[in-house]
């Protein structure tokens, strides 16, 4: 094949969406353009002020007039389709994926139309064209132990913006270029598109091909999967009917809105009703093979923005006696304990980010759970373990 005429899997995959999509140039179109020529990870647009952009982990204002009320209400309706007006008609919010071409290549923006004080405004995030890899990402290595499962649930923990969607989707490309299985996706919306290379791979994007989490889960048990991604566990249905697709043999990735990883099992419990605690701890307990809690920090490494922090903790038996115990104040120890199971907590993340110089001590310190622990493992003064069983 000639050079004029190859593409690469990016720009085949952006093409294949912009046609799904039935694409056309908007008027927000330029802002969107900025932020990918200055190499921005988000867009900010709010009414009677200038577009902002996050460029290195700060916000700075771009280079046009502030936009008026009126202008802005024009330019988010008109990149919202039926389905995204009504929901932001009825929620006062809307979120879903927007393609921009930007010097021949398509680039996806995740999208979020809110409303504040009664005027509309607009947070987007560029989704790379391509999947990094695991050592491109600075994830902890033994993160590749959890792809290699056949069954269960494995969690990415934290908040918005921290990182979780690029981990995962490093995660089923590390599966894709050494299994030969079926990979199915539910997401809200879709943000990468996979090439396929040993899986065969199907993306559903909520609203578009599914009406929502719970049915996409339903019809997903009998369309052959070995591994489901659910975007987002967001409510016990679809909690439920992912624990069930773990349960009958499916290796499900999901993720979840919690700070740490022990931390995540009281945020799933709170998903459902008191009386089905008990139950839940035990499904958990046996289903459950690992959680990871993910935090982006500013790196000073040269050419790298942010770097994440990782919390992991991996389901061996004294993880699920806590669980089923209801200890889960004890995790924490448990974590620090099987550092050589290659489990780890955010001290031992943050010490080894600084001494690899890819963070300042004062990243550190300001994100570290335990300051004081953090300055002792630094020192390298080890902390003398709790019994914990």
């Amino acid at each position: 094949m000639s050079e004029d005429v190859k593409k690469t899997a990016a720009q085949l995959a952006a093409e294949e969406y912009k046609l799904r999509h039935k694409k056309r140039v908007h008027k927000i179109d330029k802002f969107f353009t900025a932020l990918v020529k200055l190499k921005g990870s988000d867009l900010h647009l709010k009414a009677d002020r200038p577009p902002y952009i996050r460029q290195g982990g700060d916000l700075k204002a771009l280079n046009h007039p502030p936009i008026p009320d009126e202008e802005m209400v024009d330019m988010l309706f008109d990149i919202m389709d039926e389905r995204n007006r009504r929901i932001f008609n009825e929620e006062g919010g809307a979120d879903f994926a927007h393609v921009v071409e930007v010097d021949g290549i398509a680039w996806r923006f995740r999208v979020n139309i809110l409303q504040q004080l009664g005027h509309m405004g607009l947070v987007a995030r560029r989704v790379n064209n391509t999947i990094p890899e695991f050592e491109k990402l600075f994830l902890p290595q033994s993160l590749e132990k959890l792809c290699q499962y056949s069954q269960g649930m494995i969690l990415l923990a934290g908040i918005t913006g921290s990182g979780k969607s690029t981990t995962i989707g490093s995660m089923l490309n590390w599966i894709n270029a050494r299994y030969k299985k079926h990979i199915l996706t539910l997401e809200d919306p879709i943000e990468f598109t996979f090439t396929e290379d040993k899986c065969l791979i199907n993306q559903r994007e909520i609203g578009m091909d599914v009406k929502d989490f719970m049915i996409g889960m339903k019809h997903a048990v009998r369309e052959d999967p070995d591994i489901i991604l659910v975007g987002e566990m967001r409510d016990q249905e679809t909690f439920e009917t992912a624990i069930h697709a773990s349960e009958t043999g499916h290796l499900v990735f999901g993720t979840i809105h919690a700070s740490t990883a022990p931390t995540t099992i009281n945020r799933i419990l709170d998903l459902f009703p008191q009386d089905m605690h008990k139950a839940l701890r035990s499904a958990l307990a046996f289903n459950l093979k690992g959680i990871v809690a993910q935090k982006l920090l500013k790196s000073i490494l040269p050419g790298v923005s942010r770097v994440p922090t990782c919390e992991v903790m991996f389901f061996n038996p004294t993880i699920q006696k806590l669980i089923l115990e209801e200890q889960d104040e004890k995790l924490a120890d448990a974590i620090r304990i099987g550092y050589q199971e290659g489990m780890q907590d955010f001290t031992l993340s943050l010490k080894e980010l600084v001494e690899k110089k890819m963070i300042t001590r004062e990243t550190a310190f300001e994100v570290a759970p335990n300051l004081e622990a953090l300055k002792m493992a630094l020192k390298g003064i080890e902390v003398k373990e709790p019994g914990i069983l």
